[in-house]
């Protein structure tokens, strides 16, 4: 354990507190006038659910137990609005815990009672320990600061990169410095200040250009519109439409793709750094093509893993066009699809160059 990452472990420790406690004037935005707290299903009454097909649409009605805030213990009587969507609606069991938002009137009585969802903040905390535990008992210091790392971009994309776009300023440019601020960061924090690091950090700004260049040129070739993306569209009707949605979607693809990035540039420095450290008398050439056959046995999975990143959501849609007999070309053709093959494959073209960029340029500054 090195002084200097000692320090910096601290310094980003220091930061992430800072980052977590910056107001956001868009948590303003979070209706004042309701609480939501945990509740737990009493009773249940499925009268008025009819099934239509595959959807059961109508009105259950519930009784509620209160477990949390200030009205712990209060019981309420709530209906359960099904609209027919598989992915929206719930039907709630006896038993089951929910997230309740209470509606408050002027003197903070309760007006209306909604059973929102079922309750999986807690699920999501155990998960997020048991991760915590997992990777530093596992990985010592070194999973501790990648532990800090994992928390620090966390509260950056949050704190910072989204409210940014959202305020309509270039989601391009905000993507591009946040990638090459959290590159810096992240290499810097794992690795360390010294050599193998500024290898692995230029290589990663250079696929991660490269990315960024060939994402934008193939994105207007293709004419892709931002709209592809999840829930993008309701964003312009929620009071957002200056937002430029292509211009994100773009962002989102060298964003995506700079976990990889880093992870091969790191790989390829550190087996530089190992083969120069055994062998000190090696030359420069030797020692730069030793990293690109590192680059080249790392490739082959990084690049799958891209693959299956970006496709694995998409698997439903596949799915469909094959069960409904549209051809190859068709469903290639189709905007979504052409989306995430532009995604997958201008990450992937970045992913190969980081590999002989950071052999080449190991080589340079490595060698003494």
């Amino acid at each position: 354990m090195q002084k200097n990452e000692i320090i910096i472990s601290i310094i980003f420790i220091l930061i992430s507190i800072i980052l977590f406690f910056i107001p956001n004037k868009y948590e303003k935005r979070i209706d004042n006038t309701s609480i939501r707290c945990k509740g737990v299903i009493l009773s249940i009454d499925n009268t008025d659910i009819h099934q239509q097909g595959l959807i059961k649409v109508g009105t259950q009605e519930v009784k509620l137990k209160i477990l949390s805030g200030k009205f712990k213990g209060k019981i309420f009587s709530a209906t359960n609005q099904l609209m027919g969507y598989l992915d929206r609606d719930k039907i709630f069991e006896v038993g089951d815990e929910v997230l309740v938002v209470l509606s408050l009137n002027s003197k903070g009585e309760v007006v209306f009672v909604h059973p929102q969802d079922i309750y999986r903040l807690d699920l999501e905390w155990k998960l997020f320990l048991s991760f915590l535990f997992i990777i530093i008992f596992f990985g010592g210091w070194t999973g501790t600061r990648a532990l800090i790392s994992f928390i620090f971009t966390a509260l950056v994309l949050w704190k910072i990169l989204i409210p940014l776009a959202l305020d309509g300023i270039n989601p391009l440019l905000i993507a591009l410095v946040v990638v090459c601020i959290l590159t810096t960061s992240i290499i810097f924090l794992v690795a360390g200040l010294n050599k193998k690091a500024i290898v692995a950090l230029i290589g990663s700004l250079l696929g991660i250009i490269i990315t960024c260049l060939l994402a934008i040129y193939t994105t207007y070739q293709a004419k892709i519109h931002g709209a592809v993306m999840p829930f993008s569209e309701p964003l312009l009707y929620a009071g957002f439409g200056y937002l430029n949605l292509t211009a994100i979607y773009i962002g989102s693809i060298f964003l995506a793709a700079s976990g990889a990035v880093m992870d091969i540039a790191m790989d390829i420095s550190a087996s530089m750094s190992e083969v120069l450290l055994r062998r000190p008398d090696i030359s420069r050439i030797q020692l730069a093509w030793s990293g690109v056959r590192v680059g080249r046995a790392v490739l082959g999975t990084m690049v799958t893993t891209l693959l299956l990143a970006y496709c694995g959501g998409y698997i439903s849609l596949l799915m469909f066009f094959m069960a409904q007999g549209i051809p190859v070309g068709n469903m290639f053709n189709l905007v979504y699809v052409a989306a995430e093959v532009i995604k997958t494959l201008s990450g992937s073209f970045g992913l190969v160059l980081t590999a002989p960029f950071t052999a080449f340029i190991g080589a340079w500054i490595l060698k003494p």
